[in-house]
């Protein structure tokens, strides 16, 4: 296995946070409302660097608003001026009530007539309670919004996916000999994310999957107390979190050796089919182009049915964002977008194979965040 160059801690680009709200605001205009009352926290953090568990954001043609409670007092002030917004996004902080005050001081100003919810982040209790505290204006659906600014990602974006993948290689280096030694899926899962904390990374991007043997087979297996043994397939999909940016990647390993039999020919098949995927990947490509040169290579060896799920997706300050890289995506990549390469061959009874990367797309192809060896043997 090749050795990986420790976490290098050099200083990142800043992230361009400041002229995010404009630029909302002309999605605001294409969207057909007053105002957009952004309640995704993704979405807050992305146009404010705001990073609390609880605020609402109100933005209008000429303000914006952020309301958040006591707990983020300090913290919302501090991030807003980090990213040079302390004069530009008023902070309101109080209790529930408190909070939706404020929010309707500012929608029935007059300003707002049609204000724009996101409807793939409220309810419909929810939306009902915004349409009493917020009238007269008039609550209309709204999506994709904020997501589509978010599509393309920054240099300062783009760095801290890069830390966030440079970690989640590090640990599995670290942890990877736990394979050969009797480990139990949960006690590597474990490692994992322990390993990812210790190298810096705030959290784990997503539940972490160790899947060995039959276990293998089930896509987004759960780690069990099943304890690994030679011969057996090992998926391990995991990624880490860096400054709120996430990373993702899936390695299959075989203990003890290289596979053999049916599983041979499966490492083999699943291998070419990455392969073949990231090279697809470059700007003005549809996502459903990359999946069909994944889904071409398993269906030309007699496992079409045996992939049973989407190539990719995006990938930032959500693990599953827009584009969606699967069967029939019209979506067009462009530059300095964000998504993984994941084909997979599961077999019941015998077990799978998934191998993924995170890539960043360029004008002429793309460059690899996921760094870590694709060696099979473990």
């Amino acid at each position: 296995m090749t050795a990986l160059s420790p976490v290098a801690e050099d200083a990142l680009p800043p992230l361009q946070v400041a002229g995010r709200l404009d630029r909302l605001r002309v999605g605001i205009d294409a969207a057909e409302v007053d105002a957009l009352l952004v309640t995704g926290l993704p979405n807050v953090r992305y146009l404010t660097g705001f990073s609390g568990s609880a605020g609402v954001l109100l933005v209008t043609r000429q303000s914006a608003l952020l309301v958040t409670d006591g707990r983020y007092r300090t913290q919302a002030a501090e991030q807003l001026d980090a990213v040079g917004l302390d004069g530009s996004v008023e902070l309101a902080i109080g209790g529930h009530q408190a909070q939706r005050d404020a929010l309707a001081s500012v929608a029935r100003s007059g300003a707002v007539g049609r204000l724009g919810l996101e409807a793939d982040h409220v309810t419909w209790s929810a939306k009902r309670r915004w349409a009493e505290d917020l009238a007269p204006a008039e609550p209309v659906p709204t999506s994709g919004v904020v997501e589509a600014l978010r599509l393309v990602k920054d240099a300062g974006e783009l760095a801290r996916m890069a830390r966030a993948a440079a970690i989640a290689d590090a640990a599995l280096g670290e942890v990877l000999p736990l394979l050969g030694r009797g480990a139990r899926e949960d006690e590597v899962s474990l490692a994992l994310d322990t390993a990812m904390r210790r190298l810096g990374a705030e959290d784990r991007a997503f539940e972490t999957i160790v899947a060995s043997g039959p276990n293998a087979a089930k896509p987004h297996a759960r780690p069990s107390t099943r304890v690994i043994v030679a011969g057996d397939p090992v998926v391990v999909d995991f990624g880490a979190i860096f400054e709120g940016y996430r990373s993702d990647m899936t390695r299959t390993f075989c203990v003890g050796g290289d596979p053999r039999g049916t599983l041979a020919r499966v490492f083999e098949v699943v291998t070419e089919a990455q392969a073949a995927g990231v090279a697809a990947v470059r700007a003005g490509v549809a996502a459903g182009d990359v999946d069909k040169a994944c889904r071409d290579v398993i269906a030309d060896a007699g496992w079409r049915e045996a992939f049973e799920h989407g190539t990719g997706h995006g990938v930032g300050l959500d693990i599953h964002e827009a584009p969606a890289v699967g069967p029939g995506s019209t979506a067009i990549l462009g530059s300095d977008v964000v998504v993984t390469v994941e084909p997979g061959v599961y077999l019941a009874g015998t077990g799978g194979v998934r191998v993924e990367d995170t890539v960043v797309v360029t004008a002429d192809g793309c460059h690899t965040l996921t760094r870590f060896p694709k060696d099979i043997a473990a």
